[in-house]
């Protein structure tokens, strides 16, 4: 039993008499040290340590981190890192930065969490960079369909310098979002009720003319227009009603969002065209981290590059051993506890997919937007660079071996 199956295991009043004695925050930083089995003692001991650690020294700076839908269970199935960076901050420096955790959409859902950053009514978010790109539009920049072959070139560009110039400045200047660190998976179909009686999809025809949610991602859209996937805008919140309906096919979104949403058991097969990034990112207000000291700016960057390391070896393991994403799902995953197909196209079809939308071999309709993003990042050719560097490393690399980097140190 983890510490999230304790958690869950809570009744309401002893979960509210716990958080009313330690906070939120402490509750679910001690529940995330427990390991093996943890009763409601465990949890209430981890939680008075926690605070007490926590409350050590004199806090400098209080901050609020909005992480829309997730929680202490949640971020045991994707690996977001964000109850890492957290901790790793508190601990770095010794209190002198304080972060409120409020999960649970408590504070903001996915396609409200930067309006409330810039705002000021949180410092800081959790939230896919796909959802966040309807306010922030300059996160479309990672939206560019197939510009990455696979995970290890999303950790591998994230790291890199180059990220700075391409992603990280100009998020900044233009929107006032300091890009911390993100999960990496590419987007899949995740089919609904019609597959169920379908044979496992192994060709891209047999997806084609269906009608499928999409994100607020607007090249997210041109994508899956060209690519014959009857984009219907919805809200994240609305999409799992949608498919028990009936009114949607699917909804293109990736494996573990698919698994900690409860949305997997109304899907029946989930189709691994990776035709788009699933970056669930955790970023800060700009101007509040220019209000920090040059050493507390320090202690968040290297926290972010801590969470992002954290990060990119968890999600691998637990993609596979929590969520279920191989052929065939592993026993007690939760792909396999619902009877999730997983539909891994093979290379030719990916390819079909690819010269079918990918800017490289059909330009014209994404000719608008790069000019826009070129103009916003300052004349650089954003496709082109990040297609560059996304090759960096070979395709076929597993994720978990990319060398981590400190991106703002060239």
């Amino acid at each position: 039993m983890t510490a999230s199956d304790a958690l869950r295991g809570l009744s309401r009043r002893d979960l509210l008499r716990l958080t009313g004695r330690h906070g939120l925050t402490s509750v679910l930083l001690g529940a995330a040290t427990l390991t093996g089995a943890a009763t409601l003692a465990d949890v209430a001991r981890a939680a008075e340590t926690t605070r007490a650690r926590r409350l050590s020294g004199p806090a400098r700076h209080r901050l609020r981190l909005g992480a829309s839908g997730f929680n202490a269970a949640s971020l045991l199935i994707e690996r977001a890192g964000t109850l890492t960076f957290i901790q790793d901050l508190e601990s770095r420096t010794d209190g002198a930065i304080r972060v409120e955790f409020i999960g649970d959409n408590e504070v903001c859902s996915q396609e409200t969490c930067v309006e409330k950053t810039q705002s000021g009514v949180i410092d800081m978010f959790t939230a896919s960079t796909q959802n966040s790109a309807r306010v922030a539009p300059y996160l479309n920049v990672l939206d560019y369909p197939y510009v990455f072959p696979g995970r290890a070139s999303q950790y591998h560009f994230l790291y890199s310098p180059v990220s700075q110039a391409v992603l990280r400045d100009p998020l900044e200047r233009r929107h006032g979002l300091k890009f911390l660190f993100s999960h990496c998976e590419l987007r899949g179909l995740q089919m609904g009720a019609s597959f169920a009686d379908r044979p496992t999809v192994t060709r891209l025809e047999e997806v084609l003319g269906t009608r499928n949610r999409v994100t607020d991602t607007q090249l997210g859209r041109i994508a899956m227009q060209l690519l014959d996937l009857g984009p219907v805008p919805m809200r994240w919140d609305e999409t799992q009603d949608a498919l028990r309906k009936g009114q949607i096919d699917g909804a293109e979104t990736w494996a573990s969002a698919m698994a900690y949403s409860g949305m997997a058991p109304l899907v029946s097969q989930s189709v691994d065209l990776r035709f788009l990034c699933g970056t669930e990112h955790t970023a800060m207000l700009a101007s509040r981290f220019d209000a920090l000291d040059g050493e507390l700016q320090d202690a968040v960057m290297e926290s972010a590059y801590l969470a992002q390391v954290h990060v990119q070896a968890a999600n691998e393991a637990a993609l596979v051993k929590t969520v279920g994403y191989s052929d065939p799902p592993l026993p007690d995953t939760i792909l396999a506890r619902e009877g999730v197909r997983t539909a891994f196209l093979p290379p030719d079809q990916i390819r079909i997919a690819e010269e079918m939308c990918a800017p490289e071999f059909n330009p014209a309709p994404w000719m608008e937007w790069r000019a826009r993003l070129d103009d916003w990042a300052n004349g650089v050719d954003t496709y082109a660079t990040i297609h560059r560097v996304a090759r960096e490393v070979a395709a076929d690399m597993k994720p978990e071996n990319v060398p981590p980097r400190r991106w703002w140190k060239s």
